[in-house]
């Protein structure tokens, strides 16, 4: 039966949902009403129940489905129904089912990998050709999906659920894997990243970086969902933050020393203590506070895996979104960020992070005299505005240099022309000092 002639049994209450530029999304899915479920059913010979467990919409309702004695149907995006929405495995599908086509399946991101075949299957929810990435060189990563199970048991256990435990070490690593273009140690992402473009990401390299993302940085994320489960890495951390003497965490802490060495990156560690404000010192906190007795209300400061919304990865699709209105409109969005030296970036960064450093000491219990609190928060409030002005600087430049129009760059520091020219002028005066 062809498609159309099968949609032609229910009345449907809206269109089925495209991208933004045009064309159908694979990951489409269907709503039915309960006559629509019933008629489903009959066709197929099968008992509701069995459909049920089949498919995951099955028992969704929606308002606009309500009230309807025919059979209706309903469009919605799959992500927005039951999860995060991949494509199969075309051979395991023709092995099952004698006809290789498309198929898409819900899955979460640690069972992207078919182990059969050797395939990582990709989102199914971005506007993009592929469907999946050969595995055949990349051992590693089909490891660590078998390493995965291991992984779940251990979050079960300690009464994590994994599909936390996972998104919070992918949002470590994704942090990392944004910050890595600066390490010129790093190695082993390269290579793999290469691979699985089918041996070389040639002048598409950006574009690589969002599709490959997950495949690569795969056998790290379950390293560190690992290491975040570990009672021993706890212990670490508390340790490392002076146990019952607190003191800030050191830039050599034993902790990120452990983290680094198991992710086979020795050079690593003082890098991920540093990266202040992110989901991995988020986390420490939160273990250090429960040591301490001292967490918030349930689900927050004293959960070590909560994840904060801004440090959750960003998906393929939304990337894939902005590469392409970048694209669109060159000397826009981060594209220019690669013409920008490794040195001065890395000036940015240190200028950030110092200031948030300053920010979050301030967050921190005040002692002494109302005077001597409000003289101490207002100088360090002072000192972290002066190196966010002195990071703006930088970043107008880098941005001006790299090819940017000045107009565009006024308008994303929310600068006037003048403005931009004294920031400017600043940052070529203290040059020449």
């Amino acid at each position: 039966m062809e498609a159309k002639v099968l949609r032609a049994c229910w009345k449907w209450r809206n269109y089925p949902p495209g991208h933004e530029g045009g064309g159908a999304r694979a990951d489409a899915e269907v709503l039915l009403n309960t006559a629509g479920r019933h008629l489903l059913a009959d066709m197929c010979g099968l008992e509701e129940d069995v459909l049920a467990r089949a498919l995951p919409s099955w028992a969704h309702e929606d308002a606009k489905l309500r009230g309807a004695a025919d059979p209706v149907g309903l469009w919605r995006i799959g992500g927005a129904v039951a999860g995060p929405v991949a494509f199969g495995c075309r051979l395991c599908t023709a092995r099952r089912t004698g006809a290789a086509v498309r198929v898409v399946r819900y899955a979460p991101r640690w069972q992207r990998v078919c182990v059969h075949h050797g395939r990582w299957l990709l989102d199914a929810d971005a506007n993009q050709p592929l469907e999946h990435l050969d595995l055949r060189g990349l051992p590693e990563v089909v490891a660590a999906q078998r390493r995965w199970a291991g992984v779940v048991r251990r979050a079960v256990r300690a009464g994590a659920g994994p599909e936390r435990v996972f998104a919070l070490a992918q949002a470590v690593v994704a942090r990392w894997w944004e910050q890595a273009y600066g390490w010129e140690r790093e190695t082993i992402w390269p290579r793999r990243l290469h691979q699985a473009a089918g041996g070389n990401a040639g002048d598409d390299l950006e574009r690589w970086r969002i599709v490959g993302r997950d495949v690569v940085v795969f056998p790290e994320v379950v390293t560190v969902a690992d290491a975040l489960l570990d009672p021993g890495m706890a212990e670490l951390v508390w340790v490392d933050s002076g146990a019952g003497r607190p003191r800030a965490l050191p830039a050599d802490g034993m902790f990120c020393r452990a983290l680094g060495e198991r992710l086979d990156r020795d050079w690593l560690g003082p890098l991920a203590a540093t990266d202040y404000g992110g989901p991995l010192t988020s986390w420490m906190g939160a273990v250090i506070r429960l040591r301490r007795g001292a967490g918030g209300l349930p689900g927050y400061d004293n959960d070590p895996w909560w994840l904060r919304q801004e440090h959750q990865a960003v998906t393929m699709a939304s990337q894939l979104r902005v590469l392409g209105k970048e694209k669109k409109a060159p000397g826009s969005g981060r594209m220019w960020r690669a013409a920008v030296p490794a040195e001065q970036r890395a000036q940015i960064s240190s200028l950030v992070d110092g200031a948030q450093e300053q920010l979050i000491q301030l967050r921190g219990a005040q002692t002494g005299s109302s005077a001597d609190v409000a003289q101490h928060l207002l100088s360090g409030l002072s000192h972290s505005a002066a190196l966010l002005e002195k990071a703006l600087q930088h970043a107008v430049v880098a941005a001006v240099n790299a090819g940017v129009p000045p107009q565009d760059v006024a308008q994303w520091a929310q600068l006037s022309a003048g403005p931009l020219a004294d920031a400017l002028k600043a940052y070529a005066d203290a040059g020449d000092r």
